[in-house]
């Protein structure tokens, strides 16, 4: 018997690899003799890099870049499988920046283009790139600038860092853009459809999460609204509505335009990358897992990816949560047929987290058991 092990990561507990390690030791106590392939996934977000590296016997490069607040951070990227694979988070994350320093008018994407340019110095010529978590709302004018692009002023200065400096943009200059930018292939993994502008778009949505003030959000949403207006002016690109745009404080606009990258759910990125269709294609059974299960898992996370893969194949799958929310039932008629909590009694959070390797062990170990005996009783 062949299981697959493809589980996201259990945020703040156990890596993807961990939660596989863990399920996979729980239902040896129950099938000592299976086969059993793990290939850790996540969905784009936090802990891709991590589970691209595990799923590939890849590696993390570490990189000095600049910081959403223009000092230098310690950044990283990851080699996974001959993919680049980069986090914008990682070096333009809102999650370090103090709460009383959030300022998206002069927050900066410049470190995510310096991680880019690092992977290209290494030989990295296809990328997957990760926008969530970013403290910044400049349509990815800081990464531009990195990969030398010029935003020049009315004076044929550059701009200075953050969004509102882009309310200044007079022109823009693409012809010092880093010449292996279009020998690359850039996959975004994204999963909002956010456009870049209006009252759905960068500002409108995730700037007030990084500290914009509806007075700021307003301005914000100008500033780029002006930028999208120049960039079809004078690259003939109307990126102002594209579903998808505004992800990362716009720098998905960014990539699109500068390096045609294509806009994809996360989950999709990854699992093509991890290889996940040919490991499932010969499998019996696929075990899949969040931290959380819900009914928001059905809307691209990582578990109803998996279980697309190991429906197109036939495969039964079933998942473990780290916890189950009422609406989890709602998976079941995506593919998922059983779904269990990691957590058996009542406990705090801190608990959990602390226990999340043996809980998750004694859950599988109890799955494993539970479909035995149903094969057994079928006789």
């Amino acid at each position: 018997m062949k299981i697959v092990i493809a589980p996201d990561s259990f945020k703040e507990s156990l890596t993807a690899l961990q939660v596989a390690d863990a399920i996979e030791a729980g239902m040896r106590e129950i099938w000592p003799d299976a086969t059993y392939v793990k290939v850790p996934v996540a969905d784009g977000g936090e802990g891709t890099v991590q589970a691209m590296i595990d799923a590939t016997g890849g590696r993390r490069v570490d990189v000095r870049v600049t910081g959403p607040l223009g000092q230098a951070v310690d950044a990283f990227y990851g080699e996974a499988g001959g993919i680049a694979v980069i986090e914008m988070a990682a070096a333009s994350g809102l999650e370090g920046v103090p709460p009383d320093l959030r300022d998206p008018r002069t927050a900066t994407s410049r470190g995510t283009g310096e991680l880019i340019r690092a992977a290209l110095d290494a030989g990295a010529r296809r990328f997957v790139l990760g926008v969530g978590g970013s403290a910044t709302n400049d349509g990815g004018a800081g990464m531009l600038q990195a990969l030398g692009v010029r935003l020049l002023d009315a004076d044929g200065r550059d701009l200075g860092p953050g969004g509102a400096e882009l309310a200044r943009l007079d022109r823009i200059d693409v012809s010092r853009l880093d010449p292996r930018v279009r020998e690359a292939e850039f996959r975004i993994a994204c999963d909002v459809d956010n456009p870049l502008v209006g009252p759905r778009g960068a500002s409108a949505v995730f700037g007030p999460q990084k500290g914009a003030t509806p007075a700021m959000v307003a301005q914000l949403d100008a500033a780029l609204a002006h930028y999208a207006e120049v960039i079809r002016r004078d690259l003939d690109e109307d990126i102002a509505q594209t579903p998808g745009a505004g992800a990362g404080g716009g720098i998905a606009a960014a990539m699109v335009v500068f390096l045609e990258g294509q806009l994809k759910p996360g989950v999709e990125i990854v699992l093509d990358a991890v290889g996940l269709d040919a490991a499932v294609r010969d499998a019996d059974l696929v075990v899949t897992g969040e931290g959380r299960i819900d009914g928001q898992t059905v809307h691209g996370k990582t578990p109803m990816g998996v279980a697309n893969v190991a429906r197109r194949h036939g495969k039964p799958v079933v998942a473990i949560g780290g916890g189950l929310a009422v609406d989890a039932d709602a998976v079941h008629a995506h593919g998922i047929e059983v779904v269990v909590a990691a957590v058996a009694r009542p406990c705090s959070v801190a608990e959990a987290l602390a226990a999340g390797a043996d809980n998750l062990r004694r859950a599988a170990r109890n799955l494993a058991a539970a479909l035995a005996l149903g094969g057994r009783l079928q006789h």
